[in-house]
């Protein structure tokens, strides 16, 4: 996951400050020039980690720090703070104007996830209850409008192309055709290139002149380091970019990046790219990143993704079914699609506080949920509905159908046994009473919690 490398460094560094009563001026500085190697490490520009350093060093280094019980904690408030500062105190929201269509032109170089992110995009656009309508201009690279056509009926949206046409015309008429049909939102899947060069700056020009878009997010994977920074710089140099969809931040990347679009461009990360499936996107928080750098978690964003994933109704469903004993393997497999809908089990776990930063490959096992399944599917409706009629017999046969073996459907149905007992003795079942809420909405079962005994969770 993003800043894992830089979220242990500084944890490491506040650690042993945490160690000493009282600070001294030289145990200040000996943490901050920790600090600022940790932030080149992560890809962070140069300069960018001298003047974070500086800022937060001249005022931990005052009366106030030096001088209070719990001198480390202040430092860690304040790099918190400047965290915050150098990647915009504010989430940047897109600008709607107040007559439609919204347009946003989509740019960045071929291979940075592009059209992909202009489905993501739309289909976030329309949890927030707008109708975009996509629009194919990359008329070079080969199978792009197909690509664009794939991923858009995914998401349900729209794509309007005119096959190898001319991009600005093709841009022009793709708008026409929003607000004769009350699509309010157009997304212009522009060309890429695999490098910067004057063909397609001036091509991106051409068709912002043509039709005055209200956002220019240009799209830069966060797995390319300080070059995402010079791509970033690059375009907005040409385009005077409105922001950033900063992608792969799920995966084995430094994330000096994030740290450093706004430093160099004065142009913020709007969107994150944290996986990919179609729903996974979402607004970029700096408050929220601050707080997982620093391994501080993330639970306001995990409200959020349980709030879009959790089927409120379902939920209330679920509960009625454990007071009244009648939660059977059915409703444990919609339980386990819930969580998957919010993503792997190991980024969830990462924005749980104190938890966030300190969980490592081996302790999870992302593929036991995916045969935990399988061996549920492989049951008969009956040995769902109760699983007390499954002999020897028939394990064999569900554990051959779902390519698993006999003790791991043991163990499952010895955990879902367990688990029933749990919920009796806390007087969850037969009685009308509420079971415990996880922040979200979701029941004690459908909790991070309730999951804890079942395999890879």
């Amino acid at each position: 996951m993003a800043f894992e490398g830089l979220s242990q460094k500084l944890n490491n560094v506040f650690g042993r400050l945490k160690g000493h009563g009282k600070l001294t001026e030289k145990d200040i500085k000996d943490a901050m020039r920790e600090v600022r190697m940790a932030l080149l490490d992560a890809d962070v520009n140069f300069k960018v980690a001298k003047d974070f350093v500086n800022k937060v060093s001249e005022k931990a280094l005052g009366a106030r720090v030096l001088e209070s019980l719990t001198p480390a904690q202040q430092v860690i408030d304040i790099v918190h703070g400047e965290l915050i500062e150098l990647m915009g105190n504010t989430t940047a929201k897109l600008d709607f104007p107040s007559k439609p269509p919204c347009v946003i032109m989509m740019c960045g170089l071929q291979g940075a996830g592009k059209t992909t992110h202009c489905a993501k995009l739309a289909k976030w656009l329309e949890a927030q209850n707008r109708r975009p309508l996509l629009v194919a201009c990359d008329v070079y690279r080969p199978a792009a409008i197909e690509q664009l056509h794939v991923v858009g009926e995914k998401v349900g949206a729209r794509v309007y192309d005119e096959g190898q046409g001319n991009p600005v015309e093709i841009a022009k008429n793709g708008i026409k055709l929003a607000k004769d049909n009350g699509y309010d939102t157009v997304l212009l899947d522009t060309a890429g290139r695999l490098h910067i060069d004057e063909t397609l700056m001036k091509e991106l020009e051409d068709i912002k002149q043509a039709v005055s878009p209200n956002e220019i997010l240009l799209v830069v994977d966060s797995m390319t380091g300080q070059d995402a920074v010079n791509v970033a710089e690059s375009f907005n140099s040409a385009l005077d970019i409105t922001g950033v969809i900063l992608t792969k931040l799920d995966g084995d990347t430094r994330g000096g990046a994030a740290l450093t679009v706004l430093a160099v461009t004065g142009k913020p990360i709007k969107f994150a790219g944290i996986g990919e499936k179609p729903e996974d996107l979402e607004p970029f928080y700096p408050d929220r990143m601050a707080d997982r750098i620093l391994g501080m978690g993330d639970v306001l964003t995990l409200i959020d993704k349980a709030k879009a994933s959790i089927d409120e109704k379902e939920a209330e469903k679920t509960v009625k079914k454990l007071q009244e004993n009648k939660f059977d393997l059915n409703d444990l497999y919609a339980q386990f699609e819930q969580i998957e809908k919010m993503g792997n089990i190991r980024s969830i776990l990462n924005m749980l506080p104190g938890v966030a930063g300190k969980i490592k490959d081996e302790d999870i096992d992302e593929k036991k949920l995916p045969h935990t399944k399988a061996i549920i599917s492989s049951m008969t409706k009956r040995e769902r509905e109760k699983p007390s009629v499954i002999d020897a017999k028939r394990k064999r046969r569900i554990a051959a159908g779902s390519g698993t073996s006999v003790e791991e459907v043991n163990a499952l149905l010895r955990q879902f046994e367990q688990m029933q007992k749990m919920m009796k003795q806390m007087g969850m079942m037969g009685k009308k009473r509420r079971l415990p809420r996880f922040p979200g909405g979701f029941g004690g079962f459908g909790g991070m919690g309730g999951l804890g005994g079942f395999p890879g969770m």
